[in-house]
C-alpha cells in the first residue's frame, strides 16, 4: 500500500501538467504586426474586412482577424478607404475560431466559437471596381 500512496501523487501531477500543456496550446497568441500580414479581405455581406497573416513567414495563412466596417470611401485615386473597429471582433487561428464582443484586442477575455474548424477565404466575394481588384 506504501508503494501506491507514493505513485498517486506523481500520476495526479502528471495529469496536471499535461491538462496545463493542452491548455497553454490553445491561448490565442497577439494579433501579429502588419509585416506578417499577407491579405486584406472585404466582404461585403458582413461589412468586415478580413486580414490574413503568415506567422511562420511561409506564405500559408495561419491567423486571420476580422474587423466591423463603419464606413468606407473612394480616396482620389479611386482605391477603397475603410473605416474599421479598433480591434476584431473574430480571430482564427491553430484551426480553433474565436469571437471577442467586447472588441477590447486579445487578453484572455475571447470566447472559444468553434474548433477543429478551417478559415475558407474563398467564401468571400472579393472586393472589384471597374472589374479590377480592390
Amino acid at each position: 500500500m506504501k508503494s501506491l500512496a507514493g505513485f498517486l501523487p506523481l500520476s495526479v501531477f502528471s495529469i496536471l501538467l499535461f491538462t496545463s500543456d493542452v491548455i497553454a496550446e490553445q491561448e490565442l497568441p497577439p494579433e501579429p504586426d502588419e509585416d506578417s500580414r499577407l491579405e486584406e479581405i472585404y466582404d461585403h455581406e458582413s461589412r468586415m474586412v478580413m486580414f490574413l497573416y503568415s506567422l511562420n513567414g511561409d506564405g500559408e495563412v495561419d491567423y486571420v482577424t476580422g474587423r466591423k466596417v463603419w464606413d468606407h470611401q473612394r480616396s482620389a485615386y479611386g482605391n477603397p478607404v475603410y473605416y474599421l473597429e479598433t480591434f476584431p471582433l473574430f480571430y482564427w487561428w491553430n484551426h480553433t475560431m474565436w469571437n471577442d464582443p467586447e472588441q477590447d484586442g486579445v487578453n484572455g477575455n475571447e470566447r472559444l466559437y468553434a474548433e477543429n474548424t478551417e478559415f475558407d477565404s474563398s467564401r468571400y466575394k472579393p472586393c472589384l471596381f471597374n472589374g479590377q481588384p480592390c
